[in-house]
């Protein structure tokens, strides 16, 4: 059977063409098969996928209409999902039995849609290339020698293989971009406070935001009508009318100015990466389009103010796994103090480790003032930054990455030169503006990301640049070989 994207499974059951059972049973199928190959998912959800699939199945056959009525989805397994494991890919959390759905996993259980598993990901979201999971590695379906990105790599590669037509995931610093970009498909990271982070594990909460991953960006926006809206148990949640993120794909893009930062064109970028994603800029100023330089002159301070502020937030938001409340314990502990020590060594990860001791420093009384508070000023400038480009164009196009998906353990031992992966996305996580990658060509057998970034709340719009563009393009549509 051919495999459609998730806008067309939508459409076939809708015309009774294949049941809600059918198509779930396909793509368990399609992960029990393949999914050895990429070890993309933590726990799959067969019993409860296949309940969920008769259940719309009954729904359809009443004419009920839902945004995802019947679709199988994936959720990244940082959300809490209640009667399921949700670990965030750590030996913390493996025994973790969520006690209630996230607000992500209840509106899209509310639109329908059928969970077929939890997907892996760098422990607690920490890494950017899926290599630190308690789990093992992901594998990239284009090569299974290289890495998918991360943190939301088992996402990624699993709706590369269609193993799954869309799948959740999260955005710290480019945690959806990044590995979008490596695997060849769509992934928009929210404006922040656009889609509730309730019932999300937190990593940083002033930037982890969560989004739609898929195929298409007409998919991502099927995604994101069901994912956003305000939640009052979230007091990062903005309150906004709600938006039809699919009613402006077909507006044409003449006139539409797109800003090209000299900062994400310069050292650093592979060259042939460069010259892949002018030609993917030639499509967007076919269609009418207006290229625009512009300067982002605070952005190469991204990464050093980032790995300040996200590990100061990461060292306060994981105090709370000790061993005495939830999460991993120590076995027979000599007192409280070996109790709290062994549970956190045992429990935690290196990278996850490295990340509290930078941010228990940088917050510790001596030490504020001179990195997290000089931080969040680079914040602001970063931020302004934004704001005065935004004021000469509409939209900011750029690579979403430097270079190619590296190889497994290529730069495990060096975590700069890791974090340095993220160059071209960590500056709209510490914006808050909401950004899209998606498959813009290939190098050799290996896909390239073309990186959209908007104005604050403007995803439709984004969405719309995407989608024109894959209207004159087939990179979204190719498959890695050994999953057709």
């Amino acid at each position: 059977m051919k495999l459609e994207t998730l806008t067309g499974w939508r459409r076939r059951l809708r015309a009774r063409e294949i049941s809600s059972r059918e198509l779930t049973e396909l793509y368990l199928g399609r992960i029990a098969r393949l999914d050895a190959q990429l070890n993309s998912f933590i726990t799959v959800t067969d019993e409860l996928a296949l309940a969920a699939a008769d259940a719309a199945d009954e729904r359809l056959g009443r004419g009920e209409e839902t945004p995802l009525l019947g679709l199988p989805v994936a959720q990244k397994d940082i959300f809490c999902t209640e009667g399921v494991r949700t670990s965030c890919g750590s030996r913390m959390l493996d025994p973790f039995v969520a006690p209630y759905d996230a607000t992500v996993v209840a509106r899209m259980k509310a639109a329908g849609a059928v969970m077929l598993g939890k997907t892996n990901m760098d422990e607690f979201a920490m890494g950017s290339s899926n290599e630190t999971s308690f789990y093992g590695p992901v594998c990239n379906p284009w090569d299974p020698d290289r890495v998918p990105g991360g943190s939301s790599g088992g996402s990624a590669a699993a709706v590369a293989a269609r193993l799954v037509p869309a799948a959740t995931g999260t955005d710290t610093g480019g945690s959806i971009r990044q590995p979008a970009a490596f695997c060849g498909i769509t992934g928009l990271k929210p404006t922040y406070g656009r889609v509730s982070r309730y019932g999300m594990i937190a990593f940083a909460s002033s930037l982890d935001q969560g989004g739609p991953m898929a195929a298409t960006a007409e998919d991502c926006a099927l995604m994101l009508n069901a994912m956003a809206g305000f939640d009052p148990r979230d007091s990062t949640s903005v309150e906004r009318r709600a938006e039809d993120f699919s009613a402006d794909l077909e507006r044409d893009l003449k006139g539409l100015r797109i800003g090209l930062p000299r900062e994400f064109f310069g050292e650093g970028l592979d060259p042939e990466m460069r010259a892949a994603i002018e030609t993917a800029l030639a499509v967007l100023k076919d269609r009418g389009a207006i290229l625009v330089d512009i300067n982002l002159p605070n952005s190469g301070l991204s990464v050093p103010a980032y790995y300040v502020v996200a590990p100061a937030e990461c060292s306060s938001n994981l105090a709370r796994y000790d061993g005495v409340r939830f999460g991993h314990r120590c076995a027979d502990p000599l007192d409280l103090q070996d109790l709290y020590t062994r549970s956190r060594a045992e429990g935690f990860g290196a990278e996850v480790k490295r990340r509290i001791m930078i941010g228990t420093y940088v917050l510790s009384a001596g030490y504020y003032d001179a990195y997290y508070l000089k931080a969040q000023k680079v914040r602001r400038l970063i931020a302004d930054d934004f704001r005065r480009a935004f004021t000469e164009v509409d939209v900011i196009a750029g690579p979403t990455t430097p270079e190619l998906p590296f190889r497994l353990g290529e730069k495990s031992a060096d975590p700069v030169k890791m974090y340095l992966s993220d160059i071209y996305t960590i500056a709209v996580n510490l914006a808050g503006l909401p950004g899209l990658s998606m498959p813009a060509g290939t190098i050799g057998n290996l896909p390239v990301g073309l990186q959209l970034i908007g104005n604050y709340f403007d995803e439709a719009r984004l969405l719309n640049v995407a989608h024109q563009f894959q209207q004159d393009t087939d990179w979204h549509a190719r498959m890695p070989a050994a999953f057709v």
